[in-house]
């Protein structure tokens, strides 16, 4: 189990930058294909959507980064193993 946790940590750690790029490109493809009354809303979803979601894929950059590291390896099974 903790070899899958750890391969599932690289799976997160590569998705995770392809995720932001994946939208950051749509974002400009988007952008550049809308016509001067659009562009304008057009860019103001793509911002939100991108201000949205950098945030959630850094933090799966994270996790992914902690279970490859080993961090979940051990995990208390009740509340009396935390003391």
């Amino acid at each position: 189990m903790n070899t899958i946790k750890k391969i599932l940590g690289l799976v997160w750690m590569f998705l995770a930058p392809a995720i932001i790029w994946f939208l950051a490109s749509q974002a400009i493809q988007k952008i550049a294909a809308a016509n001067s009354l659009t562009k304008s809303n057009v860019t103001l979803q793509w911002v939100i959507i991108l201000t949205i979601f950098t945030p959630i894929c850094i933090g799966f950059f994270i996790f992914g980064y902690y279970a490859f590291k080993g961090e979940y390896d051990q995990l208390p099974a009740s509340s009396q193993d935390l003391e």
